[in-house]
């Protein structure tokens, strides 16, 4: 008999998005083949707190938070030879105190503290193999200035914008709010630099509103954006799942959306249905960003949607990007001119629904994923880390306590 792999599935943390990393991660357990792998879930509490327990498999559990840690086993990551171990964070006196052992995790992190790097380095510094992009690219991901960058030295087409600190703000918000008007001018997009999922984003149309929108996100970001807005608004998204090696996009979508920006109520909030395609929730219960009303595939001749779908890839690969993620475009529907908006290299629900809507189920996805996971862990093995020298058997400090040379 095959060895199933020891996965754990590893949510939640300090992010405003948390609650919508649980949900997807719920979606991810319900769809993980059982026979292929032994799933550990680990939830992180926003304090950074990591728990397991069965129980934690089930999305009913975090209706009442308290009651689920206190069922749980609250434990930390160490590495022992060549394991991963989960452990108890309380060590018995006697006995194990070994809970799991890990092959690889399947991170549904989104956010800061999670989705931003964070995570991932904590992952590479043990050698546990993990899902999604490196530690580098996990940050320049989340970093909608620094991956706007990228995109641009890429040549790829993203609207004009500024970067506003928040003490640059406070110290003289008369000179920024004109730097804005200036620079970008009405109506302007402001939004948190380092944030998905929508939070504190605003389109401003005044002076007052611009105000309003960037106090309002600086409650979220150290750093905002101001970006022009793209007049007649339509948003397309698109899928991406491979490495550096080889990527492939999916199907597109369009979120409808009655308001001018797609907001975190839209996304999670709005109860609403798939006008085309969309497969039932995994977890039975909350569907997360399936619930957003869209249209799978987006309503837009093919040969949009192929463009699109290749500057998908062509971001995906700009920021380094490996395993699931989903570019956002801007797109003037007059035109048909198109802007990439961001990458989230940790999508809402891993993106599922466009994969089945692909003709990739969300089990295969998430078999892709593992297997992208382990592949990079086994092409790192490869790379030369150290290198003998015997440095430290002559090396002098050039000097001693008095300042003298020895």
């Amino acid at each position: 008999m095959i060895s199933r792999i020891r996965t754990g599935v590893f949510f939640g943390g300090p992010s405003v998005e948390h609650e919508v990393s649980v949900i997807s991660a719920m979606q991810a357990v319900a769809a993980l083949d059982e026979s292929r792998y032994e799933i550990i879930p680990v939830y992180v509490t926003k304090s950074g707190d990591f728990y397991t327990g069965e129980h934690l498999k089930k999305l009913e559990s975090f209706r009442d938070i308290p009651a689920a840690l206190a069922a749980a086993k609250k434990v930390a990551l160490q590495k022992e030879g060549k394991d991963v171990q989960l452990v108890l964070a309380k060590q018995k006196k006697l006995g194990s105190s070994v809970v799991a052992v890990l092959d690889v995790a399947l991170l549904v992190f989104h956010g800061t503290g999670g989705e931003d790097g964070v995570m991932q380095a904590h992952f590479q510094r043990l050698g546990l193999p993990y899902t999604g992009p490196d530690v580098t690219s996990s940050a320049v991901g989340m970093d909608k200035w620094a991956s706007k960058a990228l995109f641009r030295m890429s040549g790829l087409p993203c609207v004009p914008a500024l970067r506003v600190s928040k003490s640059a703000y406070y110290a003289d918000p008369e000179a920024v709010c004109a730097r804005i008007e200036g620079e970008i001018g009405y109506p302007a997009v402001i939004k948190p630099y380092n944030l998905g999922s929508s939070v504190g984003i605003h389109k401003c149309r005044d002076r007052a509103s611009l105000q309003n929108g960037l106090e309002d996100a600086f409650l979220y970001s150290g750093g905002v954006m101001a970006e022009k807005a793209v007049p007649n608004l339509r948003e397309i998204n698109c899928a991406v799942l491979g490495d550096e090696e080889s990527a492939r996009a999916s199907v597109c979508e369009e979120p409808l959306n009655a308001t001018d920006i797609l907001t975190y109520a839209d996304k999670y909030q709005s109860g609403g249905k798939s006008a085309k395609g969309g497969a039932k929730s995994p977890s039975g219960g909350s569907k997360g960003m399936q619930s957003l009303a869209r249209q799978v595939p987006a309503p837009i001749s093919d040969a949009l949607s192929e463009r699109i779908r290749a500057l998908a890839v062509d971001a995906f690969h700009a920021v380094g990007a490996a395993g699931c993620a989903r570019v956002d475009f801007l797109m003037d529907g007059a035109t048909e001119e198109v802007f990439i908006n961001e990458i989230n290299t940790i999508p809402g629900s891993l993106a599922f629904y466009l994969w089945e809507a692909s003709g990739l189920p969300f089990p295969a996805l998430l078999d892709e994923m593992i297997a992208l996971a382990l592949k990079r862990r086994r092409e790192e093995e490869s790379l030369h880390t150290t290198f003998e020298t015997n440095l430290l058997q002559t090396a002098s400090l050039g000097g001693s306590k008095s300042g003298k040379k020895v």
